[in-house]
């Protein structure tokens, strides 16, 4: 009975929290940082949390699997398997295409096909499961794969296409679901940075055999760390349940005719494959089964800043390309820019301007991740020259686009690139 006395007051002090933290917020033009990003939970999700904290059944349980099923719906997708980190889920991911019980799994030293620019966790787990990447260019408005010279990439070598939907951007997966279909090819869609993008209504990350999403503190919604996976494909939702979980066979559809071929074995403690341990845990369920109910209104207002943006900064076309590309369809994960190759302007000129007034910056993910010094170390390759990639890793970058950035904030953001570009006539 005073446990839920307390759970009642603490509930009520921290929701008076994060009313006045938002009253009290106030944004003061050149004062006031605006962030790359912000997380985006806020009581609901920390009295939910707390809930499973003080219940003590912290580790993966009902709330996670009540995000899965939320997830599900949203997505469109028959399974959604929850795990640690969106890093998790690509590895996840490709074990599954390279484990033993996988009918039709690929083979160690077989190509991936995957952008040049892209995010380390993409390509890490890649050669992870001892397959080597083959690095694409993209293209300059979209930043996502050039589905030319991925079509032109393939070869007899080639296994998987892992395209990634950058920064918020739907890859063309039309096309590229007819490449894979046409090469008999696996098809992992990266959509860590594109939950909730869509293509004809079609969300992003069920165009493949797999999908895979990232809850990171920066990303559209926040399990603080977490990912998943998606699948309409049966026999890959079960061996990724197993694999996710040391490979054991607790959460498996088959696991009653399993447990009774191997009753001298304890059923809790039965294991059918080699696995990982990459479960999440209730408190990111708590946030996720929360959040999940924000993401459209949250996609919204990044998609209004967005608009906004393209339109104040489209007088300055000369030195910039801007995101304007399929509106509807971008959920923009930043608002990203590139300096024109015959621009005056350098990005670190622009950079350092608008880092001085407050406006945070960062370079579009790893940028071209074949001059990286990593990839001296790992077996790879590329297609072409990678033009467009070595033009993003010098002249690219993103500010700041997210639920915190109103009216006012994208004002001054549109203000200082106007006066940077006055300063330069």
């Amino acid at each position: 009975m005073c446990v839920y006395k307390m759970n009642d007051a603490i509930n009520k002090e921290i929701k008076n929290f994060f009313e006045v933290k938002n009253r009290s917020r106030k944004f003061i033009p050149g004062e006031t940082k605006i962030p790359l990003a912000s997380p985006s939970y806020g009581y609901e999700e920390v009295v939910d949390a707390l809930d499973s904290m003080l219940s003590t059944w912290v580790t993966m349980g009902e709330k996670v699997k009540i995000f899965e099923e939320k997830f599900c719906e949203y997505i469109g997708s028959e399974n959604a398997i929850m795990v640690n980190s969106g890093s998790s889920a690509n590895l996840l991911a490709l074990s599954i295409l390279t484990n033993p019980l996988f009918d039709n799994k690929i083979e160690k030293g077989s190509s991936i096909i995957t952008p040049a620019v892209t995010w380390a966790t993409t390509v890490s787990p890649i050669v992870n499961v001892g397959c080597k990447p083959l690095f694409v260019d993209v293209d300059l408005d979209t930043l996502c794969i050039n589905t030319d010279l991925l079509e032109e990439s393939v070869s007899e070598e080639t296994s998987v296409i892992m395209p990634v939907h950058l920064m918020g951007y739907p890859c063309d997966m039309k096309k590229i679901s007819k490449i894979a279909s046409e090469n008999d090819l696996h098809l992992i869609e990266d959509s860590c940075e594109a939950i909730g993008s869509s293509i004809e209504g079609k969300k992003v990350g069920t165009f493949g055999d797999i999908g895979t999403f990232s809850f990171y503190t920066s990303h559209h919604i926040t399990t603080i760390e977490g990912g998943m996976l998606v699948t309409s494909n049966e026999n890959i939702a079960e061996i990724a349940k197993s694999l996710r979980t040391f490979g054991w066979t607790r959460e498996l559809k088959r696991k009653n005719e399993i447990n009774s071929k191997y009753s001298e074995i304890d059923p809790r403690f039965l294991f059918v494959n080699i696995g990982y341990n990459f479960r999440p845990t209730e408190i990111q369920g708590a946030f996720g089964r929360q959040q999940i109910t924000k993401l459209d209104s949250l996609i919204h207002h990044r998609r209004e800043n967005a608009k906004f943006w393209n339109e104040r900064l489209a007088k300055h076309s000369d030195h910039l390309i801007l995101p304007t590309r399929n509106l509807e369809n971008h959920v923009y994960f930043g608002y990203a820019i590139t300096i024109k190759e015959n621009s005056q302007v350098s990005r670190k000129e622009l950079t350092d301007y608008l880092e001085s007034k407050g406006i945070e910056t960062r370079p579009i993910m790893a940028g071209n991740f074949t001059e990286q010094p990593v990839a001296k170390l790992i077996p790879s390759s590329k297609h072409g020259e990678l033009k467009n990639s070595k033009l993003i890793m010098q002249n690219s970058f993103f500010i700041g686009n997210h639920h915190e950035i109103l009216e006012e904030e994208r004002e001054f953001v549109a203000n200082i690139f106007d006066e940077f570009f006055k300063q330069q006539q």
